[in-house]
């Protein structure tokens, strides 16, 4: 039942004791804000680095071309490694049985014009399977198909800055682009979680690049996406065998560290992971940290509060107040406190995450926000602390004899 005179009586008490007040309230806010500032400032780290990662599928492999470093079977030092069209047909057949999705690449940075715009930006030949190795987001007509690829079709998927660029607030959907002096047809606009350098590439048949450019059917790179039920060990496993496989097709010295280059995205995730339990960590034992001194602050305040008021515990009982009615107008005051003071902090915290934010952006912290249910429930876990350290002291000084309390120092 709401008592008036009980909470006349908190108030009267709050502002006879100003300092105290003060003094418990900045406890409590000052937990509440440090925990808000530190939480969202260790998740900017982690969605910074999360985001290093965006984009690409987390299960490719991505094989480069190189120079050979040992001489080997008569062959010379420095040779260029160089991949045809079989070595992507071999992959097929050799590996096909562990494999989601493969393409070779053959790209060249090319000169774009439409109208009076133009633009240079790398093209990328490639097979259709780049759309879900890309984690390509195909925003207006269609991707490239294998019908595509089959008939040299002189057709391009272009990212949605190709667009701005060369189109403004039009779309280029059907449109013809002059890529190098040749005419394609854009059938696709497309969007790119990995940023805005994704979104400036443009993608065509591979097999039309390769005609154009030498009538070869020299590719640079091949990249491909295991199947998921790979477990990492597996996966990691698998791209060791992919390398060991073309350092025999090419002639390549076992122990050639740098005539083929295998980016396996197994191996970037264990380090991932790694890492992302060191911040997971870092992070709780931070805001745990944070907690604890909140709460240890909150209790030494509230012990000496109480201590300070024994003699006025002492006139109370004297006049005829209960134990039970002492220790509960302590607890009220000191919920009162703690929960004005806890929601401020929140309010204040978040308030200055999102003024730094952009701040904190140009440092490289991605997004830096807390969850607003972790922050309640640190505030409540608080409030609880609080409302503990007020009922231990208070129970104790109620129990004291009117005469002992009008006594005491």
């Amino acid at each position: 039942m709401f008592d008036l005179d009980r909470w006349r009586e908190i108030f009267q008490a709050i502002s006879n004791n100003k300092l105290r007040t003060i003094l418990t309230g900045f406890t409590i806010a000052f937990a509440i804000l440090l925990f808000t500032l530190l939480f969202g400032i260790g998740n900017g780290l982690k969605n910074t680095f999360k985001e290093s990662f965006a984009g690409d599928a987390e299960n490719a492999i991505y094989i480069k071309r190189g120079k050979t470093s040992k001489a080997y079977k008569g062959l010379q030092i420095g040779r260029r490694i160089q991949f045809r069209n079989d070595d992507y047909s071999y992959m097929i057949d050799e590996f096909g049985e562990n494999i989601q999705y493969i393409t070779a690449m053959y790209s060249k940075f090319l000169k774009i014009i439409y109208k009076d715009e133009n633009s240079m930006n790398q093209v990328r030949g490639t097979h259709s399977d780049i759309q879900f190795l890309e984690e390509i987001e195909v925003d207006e007509g269609r991707f490239l198909s294998q019908f595509d690829i089959k008939r040299r079709a002189k057709v391009v998927v272009i990212g949605r800055l190709v667009e701005k660029d060369l189109f403004g607030r039009r779309s280029a959907l059907n449109k013809y682009i002059s890529i190098d002096g040749f005419n394609y047809k854009v059938i696709g606009v497309f969007s790119d979680p990995g940023g805005d350098n994704d979104e400036r590439y443009l993608y065509a048949p591979i097999s039309t690049i390769q005609s154009i450019y030498g009538n070869t059917d020299y590719i640079n790179s091949i990249r491909l996406t295991f199947i998921p039920t790979l477990s990492n060990s597996q996966a990691i496993a698998f791209g060791k065998k992919i390398g060991q496989k073309l350092k025999v097709k090419h002639n390549i010295a076992p122990r050639d560290q740098s005539a083929i280059l295998i980016q396996n995205m197994a191996e970037a995730s264990k380090g991932v992971g790694v890492v992302m339990w060191g911040l997971n960590i870092g992070i709780f034992i931070i805001g745990f940290g944070t907690l604890i001194a909140g709460i240890i602050g909150i209790s030494n305040i509230m012990v000496f509060v109480v201590k300070e008021r024994t003699k006025e515990l002492g006139v109370r009982k004297a006049l005829g107040a209960t134990p039970k009615s002492i220790v509960g107008m302590i607890i009220q005051e000191t919920i009162l406190i703690t929960t004005i003071a806890g929601y401020s902090g929140l309010v204040v915290g978040v308030s200055l995450l999102k003024y730094l934010k952009p701040t904190l952006e140009k440092y490289f912290l991605k997004n830096p926000s807390v969850d607003i249910g972790l922050l309640i429930g640190a505030t409540i876990t608080l409030i609880l602390a609080g409302l503990i350290a007020g009922y231990l002291p208070a129970k104790r000084a109620a129990l004291i004899k009117p005469i002992e309390a009008l006594n005491a120092a």
